[in-house]
């Protein structure tokens, strides 16, 4: 099934696998109307805003996901710009990521990393909830897909619990395992809507998270989970831990 949705909004937008995203969407055969490229300080991305000079399509939006009046400003300019059409695709990909030991976790770090990784992902697919129903009451009776309407978060196999076999990451792994719950709450919830919502891996990505040691680069990783994404349908497709580079499942 081909990757075709009208509109995609991706956060944490301005680097790495969130810029990689755009370009890849930029590329497809039929590519979106509206991409909606979202970073917390839209002057400050060079790379980004040269993109968007280039591509009418592609709309660089601020959002801070830990700052809910910035999201509901950004869902309106989002609602203004896609109108009757509604919002296709939510990825939700803006994150921190600091490995932190036992003897180094502070309170202030779990807060930082549950705000960014867990709450924010939430209250952002809550606030342009609406438009992701609007898009799937056009197409009544398609599968949900990420055509149709889709949120996609983008998690780690460090979330998983049965998985873990090296500890650590005190602040890191707890947050995206949440995001994951959230994940699985969120697939239940709106499947009745036909909205797909489902956790992705990216691999160990280099980028200024993932680090110079990392296997692949942004380019290898989505391009793999484009694919993967083309193939994201109906109950099949949605409520799942995926490994968006080697494919399957990851264990909760």
């Amino acid at each position: 099934m081909a990757l075709c949705p009208k509109s995609v909004l991706v956060t944490g937008a301005n680097r790495g696998i969130g810029l990689e995203f755009v370009r890849q969407f930029l590329a497809l055969k039929t590519p979106p109307k509206f991409i909606f490229a979202c970073c917390r300080v839209p002057e400050n991305v060079a790379d980004l805003n040269s993109i968007a000079e280039k591509s009418p399509s592609v709309h660089v939006v601020k959002i801070d996901v830990t700052d809910d009046s910035i999201i509901g400003g950004a869902r309106a300019y989002v609602e203004s710009t896609v109108g009757a059409d509604g919002l296709n695709l939510l990825i939700n990909n803006a994150a921190v990521g600091v490995q932190k030991r036992l003897q180094e976790v502070t309170r202030e770090e779990m807060r930082r990393h549950y705000e960014a990784n867990a709450i924010g992902p939430l209250m952002v697919a809550r606030a342009f909830l609406p438009l992701l129903k609007q898009a799937a009451s056009l197409s009544p009776a398609a599968p949900m897909s990420c055509s149709r309407a889709a949120i996609i978060n983008i998690s780690s196999v460090l979330a998983s619990i049965s998985e873990n076999s090296s500890g650590g990451g005190y602040a890191y792994r707890p947050s995206k395992a949440a995001l994951n719950m959230l994940t699985t709450n969120l697939a239940l919830e709106l499947k009745e809507d036909g909205i797909l919502a489902t956790a992705v891996h990216p691999g160990w990505v280099k980028t200024e998270m993932g680090g110079p040691n990392a296997l692949i680069d942004t380019g290898e990783s989505i391009t793999a989970m484009m694919s993967l994404l083309a193939k994201l349908q109906g109950e099949e497709g949605t409520g799942k831990f995926y490994n968006g580079v080697r494919g399957g499942l990851i264990g909760w």
